[in-house]
């Protein structure tokens, strides 16, 4: 057999499908050559990150982008070279499309959402969202889902739709630190300007606590057996924030102790009173 033979030689024929040694050949290089395409995609994008010129959520959204337009290009070029007609698989699968549309409305939804995050960018690889009460670091943006990892190192992959859809805090597109507090109740009786000066003083010796803008102490309330002072700061650690307010914590209750301030608890004087004897 000669090597155009072993070409021409037909590896599937199913009615008006004719594929030969030499479609498969041509299949083949055609992914090795959009697998290469994307490897240098991915290595440009990486130079363009470390050399700053574009950040890396931006640098993430784009090659996703670019990435699947390569890979439907790919498909499309694979099929005519097999000999497969597109147009007439979409005519013979209509209502089959029909049927899938409506059961996977949803997956759609979540496809569009995905293009949208893609193409506005309103989260990327990298952002610190909080959702649901569930505030995580933003992973990947894929087509149909988002993966984010939460403070507890906890992999959640959430549908894109539900990122479009409902209320996104996006912590990390404030240019500047992000204000946190903590709050405390001290017992009546103590020194409040005592307590504001402890707790200015706490604040000024965490290191994840910005000294511009100024921490500050609100005196926030007269409780029912606590005076309360709430201890406002800055921050840009805002993935680890409630490790920095345990600290902060920590911090308050060994000054207090230093200071002899007595942190306040629910308490309640009861007054017997006395019946008269007859």
């Amino acid at each position: 057999m000669s090597t155009q033979e072993l070409l021409d030689f037909a590896v599937i024929e199913y009615g008006t499908v004719h594929i030969t040694v030499f479609n498969v050949l041509q299949v083949l290089f055609i992914l090795a050559l959009a697998r290469t395409f994307t490897f240098l995609i991915q290595q440009a994008f990486r130079r363009a990150v470390k050399r700053r010129r574009v950040d890396r959520g931006t640098a993430y959204a784009l090659r996703q982008l670019v990435n699947y337009f390569i890979w439907i290009i790919t498909i499309l070029f694979t099929l005519d070279f097999m000999n497969v007609e597109v147009t007439v698989i979409l005519a013979y699968s209509t209502a089959l499309f029909v049927g899938l549309g409506l059961g996977l409305q949803d997956t759609f939804k979540d496809f569009i959402s995905g293009i949208i995050l893609l193409t506005e960018r309103s989260v990327t690889a990298g952002d610190i969202i909080e959702i649901n009460n569930l505030v995580g670091k933003v992973r990947e943006v894929g087509l149909r889902t988002t993966k984010i990892l939460t403070r507890d190192d906890i992999a959640v992959i959430l549908p894109n739709s539900q990122l479009t859809n409902q209320g996104v805090i996006n912590w990390s597109h404030q240019h500047a630190a992000t204000r946190f507090h903590v709050e405390v109740g001290v017992a009546y009786g103590s020194d409040t300007r005592l307590v504001e000066k402890v707790l200015l003083e706490c604040m000024a010796n965490m290191p994840d606590v910005d000294s511009d803008p100024e921490p500050s102490v609100q005196f926030r309330d007269f409780g029912d057996s606590t005076l309360v002072f709430r201890a406002n700061f800055h921050s840009t650690n805002l993935f680890r924030i409630e490790f920095t307010k345990s600290e902060l914590r920590f911090a308050i209750d060994a000054a207090f102790r230093q200071h002899g301030i007595t942190i306040a608890f629910p308490q309640m004087d009861v007054w017997i009173r006395n019946q008269p004897t007859s």
